[in-house]
């Protein structure tokens, strides 16, 4: 199996710990799994690989690596809204998803040590997945991360160096280090087999309810969850699942929006922002690594970008509380956002809402 450069199309064996190509575009895979059928589903198999079938898997490593991550249920907010319980999962993140499947990879190819820069979610899921699978693992977060994700990922028994300043000048502190020493990149933006993992929210979100809602809503900072979701669709338009894409709703920060500034100027590139401080730190990414990529999904399926309102966090955090919905703040911003989309474009049904964190995760 290869990756194949995303700037001049050079490829090599995935077998390799360059975190990028040397031109410096970022790795896609070549895999192109077969149709999508539930008959290929692994029913007997209760985490994200009983989707192994569609899955770029070497070996069997996934089997000492599984946390139970994955079937998480999808319930009936209120009469327009479902809610996919993605922090039902073993570190409180649907981060989890791509984590399993990007520590296996790692496992599969001899990797004895990672690191990798995270605003919380997804460094404590890799650090959570290497304890299991006994890989050492570095996780840097800028400062102003929530102390509880901090906690949980040294629980793990990973090392954690807290940063000063922005998220994105925690990534390129920890990208100096993969570079100058030599490290495995174990990044959710870099590493393209994180996507085959969040892939499986669409996949599940199909077995339960036998069809794919019209509004998808998904959080947008680096784009974890929206290639994800893109990818499984595509996959099932190629499979005749669904004949159109779903009107899909990508969310950023107001305080945080180079996507969706990039938008409205029908721009190819994010804009340049100045992030200032937000309650939706999951999603604060100022220099998405895969902007551009992000960007060509979004104009090929007429792709919406909306911000969520920094002010009206809490209220929608506590709308959700109050019918026993307890999320952490990132992903009461998607909820926010759907109600502002609500106010411009009226009355929206069958819309679809990932609860990515738990509450507990940004009590801060």
């Amino acid at each position: 199996m290869s990756y194949i450069c995303s700037k001049c199309n050079a490829k090599i064996d995935v077998s390799t710990r360059k975190a990028k190509c040397d031109c410096g575009g970022l790795w896609k895979l070549d895999f192109k799994p077969p149709k999508f059928d539930l008959s290929l589903v692994d029913e007997s198999t209760w985490n994200i690989f009983r989707y192994r079938a569609f899955m770029p898997l070497e070996g069997e490593f996934w089997r000492d690596i599984s946390l139970g991550e994955g079937m998480t249920p999808v319930i009936q907010f209120d009469e327009d809204v479902l809610l996919k319980m993605d922090y039902f999962m073993p570190t409180l993140s649907f981060k989890d998803r791509g984590a399993a499947v990007l520590i296996a990879h790692c496992k599969a190819i001899g990797v004895d040590s990672v690191v990798q820069d995270s605003s919380g979610n997804a460094g404590n899921s890799v650090a959570a997945y290497c304890g299991k699978a006994g890989i050492e693992c570095e996780i840097f977060v800028p400062e102003g991360t929530s102390p509880k994700k901090i906690d949980m990922i040294k629980s793990h028994g990973a090392r954690v160096n807290v940063v000063p300043g922005s998220r994105d000048h925690c990534a390129d502190v920890c990208r100096k280090k993969v570079d100058d020493e030599g490290k495995y990149y174990a990044n959710h933006v870099y590493n393209p087999f994180f996507y085959e993992g969040t892939k499986t929210y669409i996949y599940e979100v199909y077995e339960q309810l036998r069809r794919i809602p019209e509004n998808i809503f998904v959080p947008l900072g680096n784009g974890t969850l929206f290639i994800g979701v893109v990818k499984a669709l595509e996959e099932f338009l190629d499979s005749g699942i669904i004949n159109e894409m779903p009107n899909i709703i990508a969310v950023q920060s107001e305080y945080c929006d180079p996507i969706a500034k990039a938008v409205l100027d029908n721009s190819r590139h994010p804009a340049k922002v100045t992030p200032k401080p937000t309650m939706a730190e999951g999603i604060a990414i100022g220099v998405p690594m895969r902007g551009e990529e992000i960007l060509e999904y979004i104009y090929k399926y007429n792709i919406k970008a909306i911000t969520a309102p920094e002010n009206r966090i809490l209220e929608a955090r506590k709308a959700l509380a109050a019918k026993g919905i307890y999320c952490e703040h990132t992903t009461a911003a998607t909820y926010a956002a759907y109600l502002k989309y609500c106010e411009f474009y009226g009355k929206t049904p069958d819309s679809l809402i990932p609860m990515c964190g738990a509450g507990l995760k940004s009590d801060h």
